[in-house]
């Protein structure tokens, strides 16, 4: 089996199967995949990609001020500028690998409007746009002879290596480490969810690649600006979280308190198509003013039979839980979805490390400010892993030297992980940052995770996929913590 490459890829969702589609095709490439290929935060998302490809009825300087507004100014300026002038044509692109976008009745592309957006420009597929895009992509990197993919192949180690990288990965299935090195990796790992106890990301998305970079000396910036959705399916019977999505409220849904009144006039004029961030703090407030954390989505009032063929499936997630949109009044309650920080990157991917690239919510562009506006998610992917790809082929036009692979110790008697660790880190994240952060638990918090982080970078641990989940969720939690406290 050849374990050297000239690029390894680390993730499968948007950014990661973008960029291994636009290296050199004689470019050697190992994608790895941490379960299967279809399992990704990118594969979740539901609303759309924002896009300007109408400019009769739309600009590249509204998308840039609506992103502005929404990330509070905070927004890199050149990240945001690359941002919505390559985005309409990588987006295009998608439409080149068959992605089905809806349609209206003339037959053009269908564009949704959702919160913080002035015009309506989310291309969307009905309510799993995410999941539409990732298997196509999929489709087109299986067809590529340059790129091995393996699936169930969890990174335990990243090490810089001479003029390149060692991995050291652990094949799931048959419980077998193996180390593979390339000249180049990027870093495509998706989001940090299930640092918290509620959130609408994949079981997948426990921060491993920033603390991957982390461990060998990059730059991780901004880890506290964390995104929660003010829609998520919030059932008190089952604890269910699963995300409603943003385009919901874009069609026209009300947000109602449990008293069922609409409330968002109170907070913002923009009422229901606010900003998350807004959103999410108004309920939290109001909340607070009525005494209850019982909240609704009402579109109610809209024809069933668009209602089901608009929202296939939250339709359907809704009826597996008891609830009938058409309807029914939907539970809500924001919940963690989405990180605007993680490993600091330039305008081609390019981290602190030299060789070492990241793109996708693992990385920190800077495009989002301090709160990412909707569906700009999967257009930073496609972008800055395009950017990415562009910088390694450059690279590989160079002379490069011989690899010189680095070799992983051996554990010899390795304990096992310590129960309820990632149990308690959730628990420590959900009270200290929440939509409305608490300072003295952060505090209290970070001790208790800088203790647990040494634990297991430290200590002689079997090498599971527990283990591994554990350290990088209690390696993230303290970063995030540090930054606040």
């Amino acid at each position: 089996m050849n374990k050297n490459y000239d690029v390894i890829v680390v993730g499968s969702g948007v950014a990661g199967l973008y960029c291994a589609l636009n290296l050199k095709p004689d470019a050697r490439v190992l994608l790895l995949c941490k379960r299967q290929l279809t399992l990704s935060n990118s594969s979740l998302a539901q609303g759309g990609v924002a896009a300007v490809i109408d400019e009769e009825n739309d600009s590249i300087t509204s998308h840039q001020n609506d992103t502005l507004i929404a990330g509070g100014f905070k927004n890199n300026p050149d990240s945001l500028k690359l941002l919505v002038t390559k985005g309409p044509e990588e987006v295009r692109k998608l439409i080149d690998y068959d992605v089905d976008f809806d349609r209206d009745e003339t037959g053009n592309i269908h564009m949704t409007l959702e919160g913080g957006h002035s015009k309506p420009r989310i291309l969307h597929h009905k309510d799993c746009t995410g999941r539409e895009i990732v298997e196509k992509l999929i489709e087109a990197v299986k067809k590529l002879p340059n790129v091995t993919v393996m699936e169930d192949t969890m990174v335990c180690d990243l090490k810089k290596s001479g003029h390149g990288f060692s991995i050291d990965a652990l094949h799931v299935k048959e419980n077998r480490r193996e180390t593979y090195s390339a000249h180049f990796c990027l870093l495509a790992t998706g989001g940090i969810g299930r640092v918290y106890k509620y959130t609408t990301n994949s079981k997948i998305a426990t921060g491993d690649g920033i603390a991957l970079a982390y461990r060998i000396g990059a730059k991780i910036k901004n880890l506290h600006l964390v995104q929660f959705h003010p829609t998520a399916f919030n059932n008190a019977d089952t604890r269910e979280c699963f995300l409603i999505s943003e385009s919901v409220r874009g069609e026209g849904a009300y947000l109602l308190n449990c008293n069922r009144e609409r409330f968002m006039d109170r907070y913002d004029e923009r009422l229901e198509l606010a900003p998350r961030d807004v959103v999410s703090n108004a309920i939290i407030k109001e909340g607070q003013r009525v005494g209850s954390d019982r909240f609704f989505l009402d579109i109610t009032y809209k024809p069933a039979d668009f209602i089901r063929g608009r929202f296939p499936m939250i339709y359907r997630n809704l009826m597996d839980q008891g609830y009938d949109m058409t309807k029914d009044l939907i539970p809500v309650y924001p919940c963690q979805h989405y990180l605007m920080g993680g490993i600091d990157v330039g305008l081609h991917g390019e981290t602190s490390i030299d060789g070492l690239y990241a793109a996708g919510e693992c990385s920190h562009t800077g495009v989002h400010g301090n709160n990412r506006l909707a569906s700009n998610s999967l257009l930073e992917a496609l972008v800055f892993s395009k950017q990415a790809a562009l910088d390694i082929n450059r690279r590989l036009e160079e002379p490069l030297p011989a690899l010189s692979p680095y070799s992983f110790p051996v554990q010899e008697n390795p304990l096992p992980l310590p129960k309820g660790i990632r149990t308690e880190v959730r628990g420590i994240m959900q009270k200290a940052h929440f939509v409305v952060p608490n300072p003295a638990e952060a505090l209290r918090g970070f001790e208790r995770l800088r203790e647990l982080k040494n634990l297991l970078n430290e200590g002689n641990f079997e090498i599971t996929p527990d283990f591994v989940e554990a350290r990088s969720l209690t390696t993230v939690a303290y970063l995030m913590l540090k930054e606040v406290i």
